[in-house]
């Protein structure tokens, strides 16, 4: 399942930037392109971030 940036973003409680910076800054898993507009990030991938971010605290 793919999720668009403001499911993202209101899952993490920040706003649609943040999540960019997030990405740019390589702290955040990138997202996939399904067309020149259709930008989604991967369920999973959230998920692994969670883990990830989760453990390191």
């Amino acid at each position: 399942m793919y999720q668009k940036i403001r499911e993202v973003s209101k899952r993490f409680d920040v706003a649609p930037w943040t999540i960019w910076r997030w990405v740019n800054d390589g702290f955040f898993p990138a997202p996939y392109r399904f067309g020149p507009s259709t930008i989604r990030w991967c369920e999973d991938d959230i998920k692994k971030f969670e883990v990830r971010s989760a453990t390191q605290m």
